[in-house]
């Protein structure tokens, strides 16, 4: 009867949400500190232009999905990655902006040029 009356439901909710909160930040920081070092090793390296083809294009599409006070949102971010070969047979993948993606055509040749893992330009031969 003892163990009855002095259960708090709200003690593990007390007890749990620091713990998670703690998580949550831990993973955003370091989220953030991640982004800032990778940032600063691109910047650090030289931009190297090479003979290179567009070999394939892909995009990512994330759906959000919010409902408030009855109301549902929806939004969605879209990320366009390209895959160029060097004349070696290396294949690079880059992050590129939309109006890149758009530009570019599989089989294309020309100048890649690029900064340690971010892309810089492709200029067509």
């Amino acid at each position: 009867m003892d163990f009855i009356n002095s259960y708090n439901p709200f003690g593990l909710m007390f007890t749990l949400f620091p713990i998670m909160f703690i998580i949550v930040f831990g993973v955003i920081i370091f989220s953030i500190v991640k982004n800032i070092s990778v940032n600063m090793h691109n910047n650090k390296q030289p931009v190297i232009p090479v003979e290179a083809k567009v070999v394939t294009k892909r995009y990512n599409v994330s759906t959000h999905h919010n409902s408030t006070d009855n109301n549902m949102h929806h939004s969605s971010s879209t990320y366009y990655y390209v895959t160029f070969e060097l004349n070696n047979g290396e294949r690079l993948e880059f992050p590129v902006p939309s109006y890149e993606f758009g530009m570019l055509v599989e089989g294309d040749s020309g100048t890649l040029s690029f900064q340690g893992t971010r892309f810089v330009s492709f200029i067509r031969m």
